[in-house]
């Protein structure tokens, strides 16, 4: 099986985001006991689209900025740097108290002290995105686009952003456009917003031709009964998590791929990294192996990414899966919270387990 896609187009994946700034303390260091940072461009849409970019797929990303705001430029260098379009409303500042783009404070953790991640988005910037800022119509009919990337992130920022999604996802259907919705889902985001939210979720899922969770997303986005996450021995769930699967194809035939990542944490440099997908009426299986993690934030986002991209570039199914794997395996490598991939090759060999020098 193979998903159709557009021909006719100007951009093989179109992502909506809402950027912000990590900073992470060097040398696997606690935040609270660092004075020395890494700081980067960020947001878990643009790591799902750098595996197509770095790989010399067109990208465009939806977003929206600080007006005069340094940090807005850095974000702006970063999206360049990493051949991803961008076009997005300066909304501007304000007083100080006014709008910023959100700090993602992370600590990478280290051996058996577990990373902590802590969300500074008062006064997000992204939660500003309104549709009526963007031309649909010129962007899906005109321009074209091959596949939209939904994130629940996105999804649950705001009001404005659900609405966002909503349009979106409904544009895209009408063009002929496939639509990759993961689910992503953050219990802050929803929290006294748990009916609202649930029903824009089910309604983009019902047009998704593409659908991803973790192990806990399908439970608590769609309400999916499913396996208890976490936990040792993940691999011996692995029939309770097609079961899971099985209950969303039923609750969203028009879906015609569904992929979950597995993942047991060993330690903070090792996890066993698996998946699942089910398309056409086949299952694809990953069983859980060894992963060495520099940083283990993206890797999710790499393997959707992964995936997307085996799909854009019409391969064999079993193909997309694998590919999918091991980009999320390839971007625990990297400081960054997305994967560089120099070239299709530096990810296969990362699947094929070979970590000989290349020279």
């Amino acid at each position: 099986m193979s998903i159709e896609l557009r021909k006719d187009y100007a951009y093989s994946l179109l992502v909506p985001t809402s950027m912000g700034v990590r900073i992470t303390p060097a040398k696997h260091q606690p935040v609270h006991s660092s004075d020395t940072f890494f700081m980067q461009a960020t947001s878990a849409e643009t790591n799902v689209a750098s595996i197509a970019s770095y790989l010399g797929l067109p990208v465009k990303v939806l977003t929206t900025f600080v007006k005069g705001s340094p940090i807005a430029q850095f974000i702006k260098n970063n999206l360049s740097s990493r051949h991803m379009a961008y076009e997005g409303k300066e909304v501007a500042q304000g007083d100080p108290w006014g709008y910023r783009h959100q700090f993602n404070i992370a600590d990478m953790g280290f051996g058996s002290r577990g990373p902590r991640v802590h969300n500074d988005r008062a006064g997000e910037v992204g939660r500003t995105l309104n549709v009526n800022d963007f031309d649909l119509d010129r962007i899906f009919r005109k321009e074209g686009v091959q596949v939209v990337h939904l994130s629940g992130l996105i999804a649950a920022l705001s009001q404005e952003t659900s609405t966002f999604c909503l349009e979106i996802a409904r544009e895209a259907k009408k063009h002929g456009t496939r639509i990759s919705f993961d689910l992503n889902y953050r219990a802050s985001f929803w929290k006294g917003r748990e009916k609202e939210l649930s029903g824009v979720f089910r309604e983009i899922a019902s047009v998704a031709d593409i659908l991803v969770g973790n192990e806990e997303d399908f439970q608590l986005c769609l309400g999916i009964e499913g396996p208890e996450a976490g936990g040792k021995d993940i691999g011996s769930k692995m029939e309770s998590f097609k079961g899971m699967i099985d209950r969303v194809r039923k609750e969203y035939p028009g879906a015609s791929v569904f992929a979950t990542t597995l993942r047991q944490v060993l330690s903070v440099d090792s996890h066993l990294w698996g998946a699942i997908m089910w398309e056409g009426g086949n299952w694809h299986v990953i069983e859980p192996r060894e992963i060495h993690i520099l940083d283990r934030i993206g890797g999710g986002d790499g393997f959707v990414g992964g995936l997307l991209y085996g799909i854009l570039k019409g391969w064999e199914p079993a193909r997309w899966i694998e590919f999918g794997w091991a980009s999320g395996a390839l971007a625990t490598t990297f400081l960054t919270d997305y994967a560089q991939p120099a070239d299709e090759e530096m990810v296969w060999s990362v699947f094929e387990g070979n970590a000989r020098v290349k020279r």
